[in-house]
């Protein structure tokens, strides 16, 4: 019986992602995603603890990242979970585990200049479309 690798999360960008282009053309993008948890303490005080991933996109998801994503940006991602290991330069063994997105979808709304529609953001919505995202709406009732 196989196992199941799924992660979701809902959370901001921690800074703008990183893209990068292998010699094949192929984009990824590495950005860390902030989820937070507030939960009452011992003392009945709330506490909020932030947690970090570390997330991963490849080819079209990537070139999403890269046009639509800034620091700050709050996104859904669903993918897996992948650890990866190498050696440092003194030799020590070194872990990390990212989660390779599968699916991504942006949540809020695109920082846009002079409050007009964009033509890149009318363009964005087709990609958003084959990438499973809904258009852009202004005309939302809340």
């Amino acid at each position: 019986m196989a196992g199941v690798n799924k992660v979701i999360l809902l959370g901001n960008l921690g800074k703008d992602p990183d893209i990068n282009t292998l010699e094949s053309g192929v984009k990824m993008a590495r950005f860390p995603v902030a989820t937070n948890e507030v939960y009452k303490g011992k003392d009945g005080e709330m506490v909020e603890k932030t947690e970090w991933h570390n997330v991963v996109l490849w080819r079209n998801r990537a070139e999403l990242a890269e046009k639509y994503l800034t620091k700050g940006s709050q996104v859904y991602i669903e993918g897996r979970l992948q650890t990866r290991q190498w050696d440092d330069k003194e030799g020590n063994k070194r872990y990390t585990t990212e989660i390779i997105g599968d699916v991504i979808n942006f949540v809020g709304s695109r920082p846009s200049q002079s409050g007009a529609e964009s033509p890149a953001a009318r363009a964005g919505d087709k990609e958003n479309r084959e990438a499973g995202m809904p258009p852009e709406e202004d005309d939302l009732p809340f």
